[in-house]
């Protein structure tokens, strides 16, 4: 089943191409926010903007139902957190204590008896997966984290908006939400996590002129020694059995269109003897891993399916 108010009665394939055919011809249906049709399914993924998601969340959990949120809006644990990034008060901070962070590779034991899933920003994704290890080891200054991102244009939805046109976008490149994009709520939390510690970090994202594709990097002072040699190892040993995360051999980097329209994730790590610095890299599908297939994965480990089923 596939809702939407606006354009209810209408073929999926008339707004999402490329489908098989069968999807395709879902139509549209209603669904107002008290959810009548609920008991049509045990699993909903929510698609709306943040604030927009947290009644749906709040009428699906009293049935009972499994709700896996693409916004924002059970991403913090923290409602006054909430508030400072998305300046209004949250929704249903009720809901807050169950919700999971839904990045696997991090919280794979809690999201398999998850029952509110919040599916990760992408540029939180593309961060937190390559840094979370270093901030673990303890291998890096907490307070010396740098990060630039470079994101498609698809991050920003499909709505109308002046600076998203083709003519605004194509051969042209720009910075925005700085110095406190949304997104850094739901960073520093799960940094801190990792670090065992507050973890405050500069990010800079940047629009370029593609689709769909992330890249980011991440640059932190180191606080011991360190080759390339062992930082490769330490991402080796946290994500080499992992089925959707690449830790590249030294010497290769990351590229947009190696897991484009993937729920891949590519990451690699060089050190900068120069300047005593860690350097990270990382490259997903901002659409992909970096939201909708990752949520995918996400619920697969909830209700006990094979994590990859639906993504290779």
């Amino acid at each position: 089943m596939v809702t939407s108010r606006q354009n209810a009665g209408q073929p999926l394939s008339q707004f999402v191409h490329g489908l098989p055919r069968e999807l395709g011809a879902l139509a549209f249906v209603d669904a107002a926010p008290d959810f009548a049709l609920a008991e049509q399914a045990d699993l909903f993924f929510l698609a709306v903007p943040h604030g927009t998601a947290a009644p749906y969340a709040v009428a699906l959990r009293e049935a009972g139902k499994t709700v896996v949120d693409l916004s924002a809006d059970f991403r913090t644990t923290d409602p006054a957190v909430y508030k400072e990034f998305y300046d209004h008060d949250h929704p249903a901070p009720a809901l807050l204590p169950e919700a999971v962070y839904g990045i696997p590779e991090i919280h794979r034991g809690r999201l398999k008896s998850a029952k509110l899933i919040a599916a990760p920003g992408c540029f939180p994704t593309s961060i937190i997966l390559p840094l979370a290890p270093f901030l673990s080891a303890g291998w890096v200054e907490t307070g010396s984290i740098v990060v630039t991102s470079l994101t498609g244009v698809s991050g920003a939805g499909r709505k109308l908006e002046l600076r998203l046109l083709f003519g605004e976008v194509s051969d042209n490149m720009y910075t925005y939400g700085v110095p406190k994009h949304r997104h850094l709520g739901e960073i520093e939390q799960e940094l801190s996590l990792a670090a065992g510690e507050k973890v405050t970090i500069t990010f800079v994202p940047h629009l370029v002129p593609i689709h769909r594709g992330m890249l980011s990097t991440i640059t932190a002072r180191l606080t011991q020694p360190k080759t390339d040699a062992d930082v490769h190892a330490l991402l080796q040993e946290a994500y080499g059995q992992e089925p959707f995360v690449e830790v590249l051999p030294p010497g290769q980097m990351p590229e947009s269109r190696h897991v484009a329209n993937s729920n891949r994730i590519e990451v690699a790590a060089r050190i900068d003897g120069r300047t005593n610095r860690l350097l990270l890299f990382s490259s997903l599908d901002n659409l992909g891993k970096g939201n909708a297939s990752q949520a995918i994965q996400a619920a697969n480990l909830a209700f006990g399916l094979d994590e990859t089923s639906g993504l290779t």
